[in-house]
């Protein structure tokens, strides 16, 4: 399918009800997430729901369901004991159109500003949200509704599966350097097989890194998509189903048709499930 935009003739631009896309937060904070997560779903054809731990909203019914990405998961759910704002030169290497330059040198700055402004404290764990979001991806699991997991949300639905997470990347970044940012400079490769290079193509793909943890121990039932140079898994799918989780950020790049894929695909999915 090499990422292309099947846009016309597509199912979701008929007049008939826009598939319930259900997005996980937190309670305090998260507010650009859910702003740019939402604006992707209703520009893929869904319709965005927001779920929290304080308006779980238990018995919603929803099409589709997004795991976003946040605090840290809770260790002990896999048996363990408990960035500087974006240049100029950096907006010039990672967008190399003119047009998507211009939008960059507003766009990520304030992105970045809504974040530290919006954010929940890190380093605090969220239960409350854990608890929520395993019980939300059980339920889509045995629903067989398509699911997406966002950094934080790819490795909880890790956990899920049995799963553990790598809490200290130091050691993998000795030789080669480690990108954190909005900016999308971080180059992963995908599987030539897997289901995520079907929606979004098998060439090497550029993503922003905002993440302290990655997979360690795959679940079961579940396969690496995507790693970095540094040999970190970067996105993982179901062998079975729709269901895949990526490490980076999607929603805060709008611009990237590319990117954007990932959410249409979902959409479009949950049309059909």
């Amino acid at each position: 399918m090499n990422g292309s935009d099947h846009g016309a003739g597509d199912p979701l631009t008929a007049p008939h009800r826009r598939p319930v896309i259900a997005i996980t937060g937190p309670d305090q904070g998260g507010g650009p997430a859910w702003l740019f997560t939402a604006l992707a779903v209703w520009r893929a054809g869904g319709r965005p729901v927001r779920l929290r731990p304080g308006k779980p909203c238990s018995h919603c019914h929803f099409d589709g369901l997004i795991i976003g990405g946040g605090a840290d998961v809770d260790p002990e759910l896999y048996g363990e004991t408990p960035p500087e704002g974006p240049d100029t030169e950096a907006i010039r290497a990672a967008e190399r159109h003119l047009s998507q330059r211009l939008i960059g040198y507003l766009f990520y700055p304030a992105l970045w500003l809504l974040r530290r402004l919006f954010q929940s404290h890190g380093g605090v764990l969220d239960r409350n949200r854990d608890r929520l979001e395993k019980a939300l991806i059980h339920r889509a699991l045995d629903d067989h509704r398509p699911m997406l997991g966002i950094c934080r949300g790819m490795q909880l639905v890790n956990v899920v599966h049995g799963g553990t997470l790598q809490r200290d990347l130091t050691d993998f970044y000795v030789e080669t350097p480690r990108a954190r940012g909005l900016l999308p400079v971080k180059p992963v490769t995908l599987e030539p097989r897997s289901h995520l290079a079907d929606i979004l193509g098998d060439t090497p793909l550029y993503v922003n890194a905002l993440h302290d943890q990655a997979v360690d121990a795959l679940g079961h039932g579940l396969q690496v998509a995507a790693h970095d140079g540094a040999g970190v898994v970067q996105a993982i799918e179901a062998e079975r189903g729709w269901c895949v989780g990526v490490q980076w950020h999607p929603e805060y790049l709008p611009q990237k048709r590319r990117h954007q894929h990932l959410f249409r695909a979902l959409v479009r999915a949950a049309a059909h499930s």
